[in-house]
């Protein structure tokens, strides 16, 4: 397969499975740290109402659910792209960077929550799963 062809496939494939991993956890957090209670965490008007009864704890599965698909989608990016690992890696980590943006502008959270999501979740995410793969590539 001709690397124009790998690096479209790889940034399709980094973009779903990351998306998708991150759509698991986001659905399976309310399993593992319950939400409080009478909050509707299914619909983005039951996390408006409730939002402000959230502790940080509430914050942990949200943020791993986008630290992790991001890292899992530009990792898997770097591994297919035919070149410019590292770049396709990080174009993941910007569109990923983009729906945390919208997320912020969408969802009244804490300025705290959305520094640290923002900050740390996306564009350095993206580059470890990219540097990670470079020593295998190379």
């Amino acid at each position: 397969m001709n690397k124009i062809a790998r690096n479209i496939l790889a940034v399709l494939a980094g973009l779903v499975v990351g998306g998708k991993v991150n759509m698991i956890l986001i659905e399976n957090s309310a399993r593992i740290i319950a939400p409080p209670s009478g909050v509707d965490v299914k619909t983005v008007e039951g996390l408006k109402a409730g939002i402000h009864l959230f502790e940080p704890k509430h914050f942990i599965m949200p943020f791993l659910a986008h630290a992790l698909g991001t890292f899992i989608g530009a990792l898997l990016a770097s591994i297919i792209a035919g070149s410019n690992h590292m770049r396709i890696a990080l174009g993941i980590g910007v569109v990923f960077f983009i729906g945390g943006a919208v997320a912020v502008y969408m969802l009244p959270a804490p300025l705290w929550f959305n520094v640290v999501d923002l900050v740390f979740a996306y564009l350095p995410m993206a580059y470890l799963g990219a540097k990670i793969t470079q020593k295998q590539i190379a």
